[in-house]
């Protein structure tokens, strides 16, 4: 079913609505496969009316087929072409994916009580969890990327090598092959920095690598992911560079295990938050289990945050075509931290990591 249509029928047909506005750029790349759009409104009757600013334009008339297409001048109110063509489609339930506090006001103000807004985002993400055969290949190919990457970590991480330097080595490799960038800010955290998940940056500040050393004998969590066709991938293992310790082997083990059995565990039908109580049991029962500090995964698509989410807090269920991440940790704050990551697709059988790269915890240097 074309995607467009598939949401008529679940705002319009099941929810009641009768109009659908479109704001997220992702949300928007989904529905259209043209990137750079500013927005969408998607009637009961006829066709989804895209509006492009001019800059953008001529790539929207190239790339979108079966949507009418309006263009907005620099500085021309969108809220307001939008209510324009709302009130002549004589909406009267508008439903949208997201809208920052500035633009509800604006949309509601230029309504005028001519239309109810309500929020209904999880309309568009229950579509864009269940990846179709297209989505699949793409993401097969990030994947295919991403291994590449991880493999020239194994081969790069060694005493003297600055984080940055790691990094570098990765992303080119990847470029070089045919990803489109890089999935989020390629962490290399070692030594104490290990201990945090992120290596102690954020999604926004950056700080997944630093100028740090690596020195040998010390933990080095790599945690990275390619792009092909603005689809992703995620990857996590935990390198020491140099022989690794008793208690680094123990943590790694452990944290494996844990892995291994949220894998069995990932199948159609399988409530999230029971493949995370699985996981979680493993580091649990090993005397870890208050320093496995994060849920166990997220889904992977377009953005590398998506549901649906392995936690403890999830009401999510498991179905054929999600992709999802299994990446348990055990992070001690003074000594380092073990992570294990794979992207994995849910299907009939047993669950497919669609990464795969060396599981050693010793580099090859």
């Amino acid at each position: 079913m074309d995607r467009v249509e598939a949401l008529k029928q679940k705002a319009f047909e099941v929810k009641g609505f009768d109009g659908f506005l479109v704001t997220s750029e992702v949300n928007l790349y989904y529905f259209t496969g043209c990137p750079g759009l500013t927005s969408m409104l998607i009637p009961k009757t006829g066709k989804g009316i895209i509006y492009a600013y001019n800059v953008n334009y001529e790539q929207a008339k190239y790339m979108t087929k079966g949507f009418e297409l309006e263009m907005l001048e620099r500085g021309q109110n969108l809220m307001a072409a939008v209510a324009k063509q709302a009130k002549a489609c004589k909406i009267k339930k508008l439903a949208f994916d997201t809208l920052n506090f500035e633009s509800y006001r604006q949309l509601a103000k230029e309504l005028r009580g001519q239309a109810r807004l309500k929020p209904k985002g999880d309309l568009v993400g229950e579509l864009r969890r269940v990846k179709d055969p297209k989505e699949l290949q793409l993401m097969r190919k990030a994947a295919e990327l991403t291994n590449t990457g991880m493999k020239i970590a194994y081969e790069t991480i060694k005493p003297g090598m600055k984080e940055y330097q790691v990094a570098a080595e990765i992303e080119y490799a990847m470029r070089k092959r045919g990803s489109w960038g890089v999935a989020f800010d390629t962490i290399i955290a070692s030594g104490a920095r290990s201990a945090f998940p992120h290596g102690g940056g954020g999604t926004q500040l950056g700080g997944g690598c630093t100028n740090r050393e690596i020195r040998n004998g010390e933990l080095v969590v790599v945690d990275m992911g390619a792009v092909y066709e603005h689809y992703r991938s995620d990857i996590t293992r935990t390198i020491v560079a140099g022989k690794p310790q008793t208690k680094q082997t123990e943590l790694y083990e452990i944290v494996r295990a844990s892995h291994d059995e949220a894998l069995k565990a990932i199948r159609p039908g399988a409530k999230a938050k029971d493949v995370d109580s699985t996981a979680r049991k493993v580091i649990a029962d090993a005397g870890y289990g208050e320093y496995f500090v994060h849920g166990l995964g997220h889904g992977v698509g377009l953005e590398v945050h998506e549901g649906p989410t392995l936690s403890s807090l999830s009401k999510d269920n498991l179905t054929i075509g999600n992709v999802v991440t299994d990446e348990p940790g055990i992070y001690l704050l003074g000594f380092g931290g073990v992570r294990i990551e794979d992207t994995v697709l849910v299907h009939k059988g047993n669950a497919e990591c669609l990464t795969s790269g060396p599981y050693n915890l010793e580099a090859n240097c």
